[in-house]
């Protein structure tokens, strides 16, 4: 239940207002005066204040300025006589949520604190699924125990609290722009926009004016002004996605933002200046497009500040199995008829195959899976014929595992750090929660944390 401070220095006005709301089974509580009213907002917590606006000790100007420096989420309701709105609009301007004239009336109490208390409970849910936003791209949250991805891990940790510009590069579908966003989402700015704009997806004509926006009368078409991505990501970051398409005119422009933090709109004049971060992939090699001239070399190493490859699934094949138990859990949730094994020649034929598409082919074959699979085991005919033909190369299972001298101790720790992994994720990183989830005692799980060498992950 919402808690209501309602502060005046007239006694029969604040018990007229105590009983309105207590009426509307609100919790209220009364302060006779600003003073009182600043002790009680020091004692206790509330989600909104009334207060009259003119008091003989302490007015309703001071208690506002109280809630501001002290408690920001309070919402405050302005109760003022008729020759005081003017002082009232100002106290909206400064932070004040509404204002209700004098003599008060039950209906416009309650639709005024009605409206107060839906907005912050609005605001309370967009902060919420934020931080949810910000959980999913939590660079623990990315899929793999390879050295090669854990190299990516401790490189956006390093570098993610910065404004260090980032380039990352790889072939389609490795996750780039995931990476991007756990970048941003783990970033001081991760309450701000990430606006994210595919380079090669948009036509070179029109890119300028994604980019920096265009004034009215720009160009045919343009009735009227528009905002570009540039100022739409201000103090917060823009992902450049297949940068390496940009025509050599706009890599000029975009030269000076990095420079300067500055633009004009398309068609203006007024200069623009912005605080963000940018990050920029691509998947050609940008070196070789330097020497051919199709990429300008001072750009490169503007953005080539902090670089991150990320390999391809062929450089990481010991995470396909955590990949396809991501991808199946994602794909059949909710689902009553599920896949719960891929038989042996089915897992030895996708390590045998090169992944050309990478983790997004991966998830794609996984997909299809849950679509068209009858039975609750993937077989080897259930295979796309591209991975079948790769897989018939493939000696029979016995002899793989044989030839490979499978380490029996290497795969139970490798199963017991997925299984820790899940515990965690499911008790939102409570180790408490998550060793009575695995059935063990909390020391217990916090030396299997240690060795397993997932100390940063758990740090719930």
């Amino acid at each position: 239940m919402s808690k209501i401070l309602i502060i005046d220095d007239n006694p029969d006005i604040l018990k007229l207002i105590v009983d309105i709301l207590e009426t509307n089974d609100y919790e209220v509580a009364a302060a006779l005066g600003g003073e009182a009213g600043i002790r009680e907002l020091e004692n206790d917590e509330y989600e909104l204040v009334l207060t009259d606006l003119i008091m003989p000790d302490v007015g309703g100007m001071e208690v506002l300025d109280h809630l501001i420096a002290k408690s920001a989420k309070t919402l405050c309701i302005i109760l003022t006589g008729h020759g005081s709105i003017k002082s009232s609009v100002e106290a909206i301007k400064k932070g004040a949520f509404d204002y209700i004239t004098k003599p008060v009336s039950a209906s416009d109490i309650l639709l005024s604190v009605e409206k107060a208390l839906k907005f912050k409970s609005l605001e309370e849910e967009n902060i919420r699924l934020k931080k949810e936003l910000r959980g999913q791209y939590k660079y623990t949250k990315l899929v793999g125990t390879s050295s090669a991805i854990k190299k990516i891990f401790d490189l956006i940790e390093k570098v993610a609290d910065t404004d260090g510009t980032v380039l990352i590069t790889g072939a389609s579908g490795t996750g780039k722009e995931l990476i991007a966003k756990a970048i941003h989402y783990n970033s001081s700015r991760s309450d701000k926009p990430l606006v994210v704009i595919n380079c090669g997806a948009v036509p070179e004509a029109l890119l300028e004016s994604e980019l920096f926006g265009h004034e009215k009368g720009a160009f045919t078409g343009a009735h009227k002004s528009r905002v570009g991505r540039f100022e739409l990501a201000n103090c917060g970051t823009i992902f450049l996605d297949e940068i390496g398409e940009m025509s050599p005119a706009l890599q000029v422009k975009l030269l000076r933002v990095l420079q300067e933090q500055k633009f004009e709109r398309v068609g203006g004049t007024k200069t623009i200046h912005v605080d963000l971060r940018i990050v920029a992939a691509t998947n050609k090699n940008l070196t070789t497009a330097i020497n051919k001239e199709k990429f300008r070399e001072d750009l490169y190493y503007r953005l080539n500040v902090i670089p991150i490859k990320v390999p391809g699934l062929k450089q990481r094949k010991s995470d396909i199995p955590l990949l396809i138990d991501h991808f199946l859990k994602k794909f059949q949730k909710g689902k009553q008829k599920k896949i719960t094994k891929l038989s042996p020649e089915v897992m030895e034929a996708m390590h045998a195959y090169d992944w050309p598409g990478n983790v997004r082919e991966l998830e794609n074959v996984i997909k299809r899976f849950t679509i068209l699979c009858e039975n609750p085991v993937v077989y080897f005919d259930d295979l796309p014929e591209n991975m079948q033909e790769s897989g018939q190369s493939v000696q029979p299972v016995e002899e793989v595992i044989i030839e490979k001298e499978l380490n029996l101790h290497e795969a139970v720790q490798n199963y017991e750090r997925r299984i820790i992994l899940e515990a965690l994720e499911k008790s939102n990183w409570v180790k408490s929660k998550a060793a009575k989830l695995l059935n063990i005692n909390r020391t217990t799980l916090v030396a299997k944390i240690k060795k397993q060498n997932l100390d940063v992950a758990a740090s719930a």
